[in-house]
């Protein structure tokens, strides 16, 4: 199947708007045959270049997007590094992010999709960094070209990339995450920030350091999981903890054990998680000590930190 030819190479020439009976016309193309090919996916770019922006444009060319990187993994929903190469090769041919479409597509990626490579992840967030270092990109409209400042819609993205389901362990912001809000808050302190930069640096920084994460399925585990007829299941998290295989012993009370006892283990992990251990409190103390000085939100985040008991320092 191939895509019509009056929405071929230059027919949105001058960036043209793209009516609403164009946009069907494509959804129709699109999903006739149940798929969307690499080539098909390529020219979906080339348009996003051609085309006026429009919210029925990105909505369309988001979903195209995701239903192709989405249905080729194995098993489906885990994009594969292939594919994430890929995708950031076409979203940077022109050296960066260009589009609030581009933009969407790596965050909705992220939502639906259940696993992404890191690097997909790491780069993502990178895109939202430069914007707000240099003051260009996607987010910003209406002549506000102020570098060093985050606003609404760039605090917005930071939060649905972080926790998004096939972010970096959707339920803990990672170190790495927790990293990357320090060099925002220190490039960004005393500007014309958006109201809800303090709640979220303080909330994320307190969530990395006090948060529970449970495991999470790799691709290899996921595909076996959905061939039960496959033997032992179960042996691909114990090769993932460095043993070839769980005894019977471990099979049986990981299926059958005592629903108490394994709250009970729960309830313990979870406690474990929301202490700040020392090597989290020297992290931490390397952070605030960078720049030589107690900024507010560092005092803020330690103010949170011990309504909940937790004194790092």
């Amino acid at each position: 199947m191939t895509i019509d030819p009056s929405v071929q190479p230059g027919g949105f020439a001058g960036r043209q708007p793209i009516s609403h009976d164009e946009v069907l016309k494509l959804r129709q193309q699109m999903w006739a045959d149940g798929s969307i090919s690499p080539e098909e996916a390529s020219r979906l770019f080339q348009l996003n270049d051609e085309v006026a922006p429009s919210s029925e444009w990105t909505d369309f060319f988001v979903e195209a997007m995701c239903d192709f990187l989405i249905a080729r993994g194995q098993p489906r929903g885990f994009v594969t590094m292939t594919d994430a190469v890929w995708l950031q090769h076409h979203v940077t041919r022109d050296g960066r992010v260009e589009s609030h479409a581009e933009l969407e597509l790596l965050v909705k990626l992220l939502e639906r999709a259940e696993s992404v490579p890191e690097t997909l992840k790491d780069f993502a967030l990178a895109q939202i960094e430069q914007i707000v270092l240099t003051g260009a990109g996607p987010t910003r409209t209406g002549g506000d070209m102020q570098p060093g400042r985050i606003d609404d819609a760039e605090v917005a993205l930071l939060r649905r990339m972080i926790f998004a389901p096939a972010g970096d362990g959707p339920a803990k912001v990672s170190r790495a995450e927790a990293e990357m809000l320090f060099r925002l808050k220190d490039a960004t302190l005393g500007k014309a920030n958006s109201d809800d930069w303090p709640r979220f640096f303080v909330q994320a920084i307190a969530n990395h350091l006090m948060a529970h994460q449970s495991y999470t399925p790799t691709a290899e585990a996921a595909a076996r999981i959905e061939q039960p007829y496959k033997p032992n299941p179960l042996g691909v998290v114990f090769k993932q903890m460095g043993r070839e295989r769980a005894s019977d012993a471990e099979v049986e009370a990981m299926l059958f054990g005592d629903d108490e006892a394994k709250i009970a283990a729960h309830q313990a992990a979870v406690a474990a998680d929301g202490t700040v251990t020392g090597d989290e409190a020297n992290w931490l103390q390397r952070l605030f000590d960078a720049d030589g000085a107690r900024d507010e939100l560092e005092q803020a985040l330690l103010d949170f930190l011990a309504e909940d008991g937790a004194r790092p320092f």
